[in-house]
């Protein structure tokens, strides 16, 4: 009976956990690349949901580089935004950004790319936790530049 009482309950969660994972209120994309008006910057833009209860959510935005053997490194200096808090909330959704500017590459270009970090917390804790790398299709996101530009990467030259 016990473990019936189990199987039950985790059946029950895996569902809602499929969902938290594939919701479209999760996402990270690259809304400012290299423009007139932010030469040499990448801007982040990151969307999560709120939880059904109340929580603590915060974000942290990383750069990372394309490498030339096709890896994707971090970029050590000046790419991290520490965690910001982003709100404190039940349900609905919460997006924040973060801008990086970087000298000039020597020579050729630089592909950029972001990396989101999330977590909803309760009493100091993390309840979830989920990572998204940038990707292009958000094209709502608030300080984009141009308007609504919304990408995976970033190529600075």
């Amino acid at each position: 009976m016990r473990s019936l009482l189990l199987t039950l309950v985790l059946l029950g969660l895996v569902p809602a956990a499929a969902a938290a994972q594939g919701s479209s209120d999760l996402w990270a994309t690259v809304n400012v690349c290299d423009t007139a008006a932010k030469p040499n910057t990448i801007g982040i833009r990151g969307s999560m949901p709120g939880l059904k209860r109340k929580a603590t959510l915060r974000m942290r935005f990383r750069v990372q580089y394309l490498a030339p053997d096709g890896r994707w490194l971090a970029v050590r200096r000046n790419a991290d935004s520490s965690w910001q808090k982003v709100g404190v909330r039940a349900g609905g959704r919460v997006e924040s950004g973060w801008s990086f500017t970087f000298a000039p590459p020597k020579s050729g270009d630089i592909v950029l790319r972001g990396v989101g970090y999330f977590q909803w917390r309760r009493s100091g804790k993390v309840v979830r936790r989920e990572r998204k790398i940038t990707e292009s299709g958000h094209v709502s996101t608030v300080g984009a530049d141009p308007p609504g530009f919304s990408a995976g990467t970033c190529r600075i030259s």
